[in-house]
């Protein structure tokens, strides 16, 4: 499955149907008087966060969306019928923004949750509407109000609780594959994984989300590699898991390369709850793991996990210390929410 998280889309709600003008005629009833109908109301767009979705790939191959018009009224007093909503189905954690792409009208976090984008036009009266004392047979009939039409931008926002961040060839999608069932890409070079991808992870039978999104390196927020506009799918975790790779010579530079990418961006990143790992540190002997452990807890200013996704070392406890963080910040000490339905898909980096 492709990956999209942004799209332009065009959507129009349905026109109003007219009002008809229409007088009853039948045999000896000489003064039958109007009896035209109201029209129906056009239809609605709405869009819906569903489950089961992870990306707007959809919206690549349809951009256009139109609700129906609402029918015209008729003769014999008979309003018209009203014209069939549109909805959009977007996956959990879609923004909603105006044309300009800043102007947020909805963020759908919820499963479930709805919101009109576009009011279809009501109808109009038909001339029996209008009959008075004073007119007992109008000859006219309103017409159905348009309806509106604008063009909007989706923008995904990934639901996850905890976040992967790092360097490249950090080891952060060989984490993900060891702690969950995600089968993301793993190679040995740089930008191996080229968009988001997600996992469950399950410690001491409590579950949680991860995210994992393609490495960071300096100038990213200026757009060197892949820049950082996958950093919005991390922006919703509560608590960000930062991989250092022990093969890096320098680890204390390698954590402040990223931990300034991530202040540049903003969006509340630099303030969030972090745990800082050295990871593949079945490549050092214990002198060179001490020296690099020391040197990376000099620049995070706390004492970094050492774990290994090969041997296994150090899995358990910092699955442990991102879960204790999720329930602490979601004030929840009983469960973490349900999620089964964040298997979106752990699909195969190879599918990009």
């Amino acid at each position: 499955m492709k990956f999209l998280d942004e799209t332009k889309v065009y959507i129009r709600s349905g026109d109003g149907g007219a009002g008809a003008v229409s007088f009853r005629r039948e045999k000896f009833i000489e003064f039958g008087g109007p009896d035209g109908g109201d029209g129906g109301r056009g239809g609605d767009v709405w869009i819906e966060a569903v489950n089961g979705l992870n990306t707007l790939i959809d919206f690549r191959y349809q951009q256009h969306f139109k609700a129906k018009v609402g029918m015209h009224g008729m003769g014999r007093n008979r309003t018209g019928a009203n014209g069939d909503d549109v909805t959009l189905k977007v996956p959990v954690g879609t923004q909603v923004f105006e044309e300009d792409n800043e102007t947020l009208i909805v963020d759908l976090t919820k499963e479930g949750q709805r919101f009109r984008l576009a009011k279809g036009g009501n109808g109009g009266f038909g001339n029996a509407h209008f009959k008075s004392s004073t007119n007992q047979a109008p000859n006219w009939a309103n017409p159905g109000l348009e309806g509106e039409e604008k063009t909007i931008w989706l923008r995904l926002k990934l639901i996850a609780d905890a976040g992967l961040v790092g360097l490249p060839n950090a080891g952060k999608s060989t984490f993900l594959a060891t702690v969950t069932r995600a089968r993301p890409k793993i190679a040995n070079y740089p930008f191996t994984t080229l968009h988001p991808n997600l996992g469950v992870a399950t410690i001491d039978g409590r579950e949680f989300v991860l995210a994992d999104i393609p490495g960071l390196i300096e100038g990213a927020h200026e757009g060197v590699g892949i820049g950082d506009r996958f950093l919005g799918h991390v922006e919703r975790t509560r608590v960000l898991l930062h991989l250092v790779s022990a093969v890096e010579e320098k680890v204390g530079k390698a954590y402040t390369t990223v931990k300034h990418e991530l202040d540049a961006y903003g969006g509340g990143l630099a303030d969030k709850a972090e745990i800082v790992a050295l990871s593949q540190i079945d490549v050092l002997d214990e002198k060179e793991l001490k020296k690099k452990a020391k040197e990376l807890e000099k620049a995070c200013g706390r004492k970094p996990f050492l774990i290994s996704a090969a041997t296994g070392r150090g899995m358990t406890e910092v699955l442990r210390a991102l879960r204790d963080v999720i329930v602490d910040t979601a004030g929840d000490d009983t469960a973490l929410p349900d999620r089964s339905s964040h298997w979106m898909t752990d699909s195969d980096g190879d599918d990009e």
